[in-house]
């Protein structure tokens, strides 16, 4: 396939548009267009929630009568099946387009090149993978849940430089600065769901949400907690207005203490019981809650549970310049973890913290 630098660069602007739908449009995925005649761009569009119109609707829109004989440019395979919208491949044949220039082929069983095959049968020049790799890393978490069956899980913690999490078992110990609080908060209004484990839970007592930040969706807080250990007067509880809070449990401590889920589930949360502890099965649940992206946020054992069973596809890293000492909690300590030998690492200073981000799963 030869590409054309205009291409390319149209594609970069469908991409830069698809992008500001971050945090609103999950479990559809991030979607730009751009309609133009010649190398003039006469139509701009972006998804910007689920359930409002496509991109491609968008910028046929804007183009009008200009979209005829024009292309259009899209980072992801244009819908052919309807669902709270119409399919775009139709509307994209009424609006009289020639071309249509495609980042990725859509991961989603209703699609996977069933738009690209119309469009192609109705005559419509259809070229496939300018910036298919920035394509797919954009909407990683939506490539994860049709690859997957799962959400994509962000690991984050914060630790010393001698790798520790705590000062002191069960004690709670604030390590980082106001720079990458104010970071790692950003971050929360834009994924879908937050989990934790019961010790965190324990220690913590943590509200888990996205304090001064906007949201367009509610929030889903996960908690995992096999003990059924989660107080029913926990103060996450108290913030169901931000989102659901989920239990994630298995069938043994449901049977063991019943009268813990009856108090829990009278508070509104929501009890998901497993016939075991399995990490995968257990982010597998998820997708019916519409989690496409899981900040897994602690703690160590929860934390070693998930990047064990393989589930892990990003890491972030806060590192505080404090040392802990021998008694401080080890995050990782038997050496399962190397952030040396993890793909696209990335640093970052956030004031007096520094920020190390890497990817284990590729998904390009």
């Amino acid at each position: 396939m030869v590409v054309r630098v205009i291409d390319e660069v149209m594609m970069d602007q469908a991409l830069e548009l698809a992008a500001k739908g971050l945090g609103a449009t999950s479990p559809n995925p991030m979607v730009g267009a751009v309609v133009t005649q010649g190398e003039r761009i006469v139509g701009r569009g972006f998804h910007a929630r689920a359930g409002a119109a496509h991109a491609e609707v968008v910028a046929l829109d804007e183009a009008g009568e200009a979209a005829r004989g024009g292309k259009l440019y899209c980072n992801l395979e244009p819908c052919c099946h309807t669902g709270q919208t119409g399919p775009c491949v139709e509307r994209i044949l009424g609006a009289g387009i020639a071309g249509v220039v495609v980042a990725v082929e859509d991961p989603d069983p209703r699609a996977n090149g069933a738009g690209i095959r119309r469009l192609r049968d109705r005559g419509i020049k259809v070229i496939v993978g300018v910036r298919g790799k920035e394509a797919a890393r954009l909407n990683e978490a939506f490539f994860t849940v049709n690859r997957l069956s799962r959400p994509f899980v962000t690991m984050k913690v914060a630790v010393s430089l001698d790798g520790r999490i705590t000062a002191k078992r069960g004690r709670r110990t604030p390590m980082t600065g106001a720079v990458a609080d104010e970071h790692a908060h950003t971050v929360r209004a834009e994924v879908d769901a937050i989990g934790v484990g019961s010790e965190t839970m324990l220690v913590d007592d943590p509200l888990l949400t996205a304090r001064g930040r906007n949201r367009h969706r509610p929030l889903v807080r996960v908690i995992f907690d096999t003990r059924m250990r989660t107080s029913p007067v926990a103060r996450v509880l108290t913030t169901l207005v931000e989102g659901p809070v989920v239990i994630m449990t298995t069938d043994a401590a449901l049977e063991t203490w019943p009268e813990r889920a009856v108090a829990l589930r009278r508070t509104g949360a929501i009890i998901e019981s497993l016939p075991a502890r399995d990490p995968a099965q257990a982010l597998s649940r998820l997708v019916s809650h519409e989690v496409s992206h899981l900040l897994l946020e602690g703690g160590a054992v929860l934390h070693r549970a998930a990047w064990v069973a393989g589930v892990v596809d990003r890491v972030r890293l806060y590192v505080s310049p404090v040392v802990l000492g021998r008694t401080g909690v080890p995050w990782m300590p038997d050496g399962r973890f190397s952030f040396a030998a993890l793909t696209g690492r990335c640093v970052r200073c956030l004031g007096k913290d520094v920020l190390l981000e890497a990817n284990v799963q590729r998904f390009d």
